[in-house]
């Protein structure tokens, strides 16, 4: 298992929620190390995409602690996370349709503009299909597309952590594949990320350790591998995924 005293982010006890009264997560408990990917999976309504929303501080958190390096992060906007190296890709609308791809990374590195032509190309080095579409507007680029140019332009300021809310969503299975191995590569590029992903299967075949989050608060943990085998896992959340390996 990996080592908490290694880690990049920590959550402690974190209880968050949209509406007063009402928290989805119940003490949620997990950390990422330095250079690893870490997953969420879990069923609908687990809180998966409140615990990541909650990091970025898209989601208040009542009580519980956020530390990134060691240093507390709990409810700092997100305008001031991106300042201290997490990027974020949400969901959906991640794109600014009516820009050009490489007008979309110029948006990601508004906070550091002299910076953008030497980042530009570091990330057009690491997405091949961006550089080829760099004047494409992005409402005209595939789904598989538009998720890479999304992380593409969250990874403009070089951010140590990169948070992943459902990057498979709505994609063919073939563009889930190739998603998956841009995100592989952005690890291997140095950067720790955290995913959200419903495909739980394909998060645990690429993450070092996984996290299942039910009624928010962490049920089962353990490396990818461990998870995808645990017969109760299996069971509860993974089906007839765990058999068609």
């Amino acid at each position: 298992m990996s080592d908490t005293s290694k880690a990049l982010l920590e959550l402690t006890d974190v209880v968050a929620g949209y509406i007063t009264g009402v928290d989805i997560l119940q003490g949620a408990n997990m950390h990422v190390s330095t250079g690893e990917m870490v997953g969420i999976i879990g069923p609908n309504g687990a809180g998966k995409s409140t615990l990541i929303k909650a990091v970025f501080g898209l989601v208040p958190i009542r009580s519980g602690t956020v530390t990134l390096d060691r240093k507390d992060i709990t409810g700092m906007p997100g305008f001031e996370l991106v300042k201290v190296g997490v990027g974020y890709v949400p969901q959906v609308r991640n794109v600014f349709g009516t820009l050009s791809v490489e007008e979309n990374l110029r948006m990601g590195a508004f906070l550091k503009p002299h910076e953008f032509a030497a980042r530009r190309d570091e990330i057009f080095e690491l997405f091949k299909v961006l550089a080829d579409r760099r004047g494409t507007r992005a409402e005209l680029l595939s789904g598989g597309q538009r998720q890479v140019l999304a992380m593409g332009r969250a990874l403009m300021m070089k951010p140590s952590l990169l948070l992943l809310d459902e990057p498979s969503a709505g994609l063919s299975p073939a563009m889930q594949d190739e998603v998956f191995e841009r995100i592989s590569e952005i690890q291997s590029s140095g950067v720790s990320i955290l995913i959200v992903e419903q495909n739980a299967y394909k998060a645990l075949r690429v993450c070092d350790r996984g996290y299942v989050l039910d009624q928010g608060a962490v049920a089962y943990t353990g490396t990818g591998e461990e998870l995808m085998n645990d017969p109760k896992v299996i069971e509860l959340y993974l089906g007839s995924l765990a058999r068609k390996r």
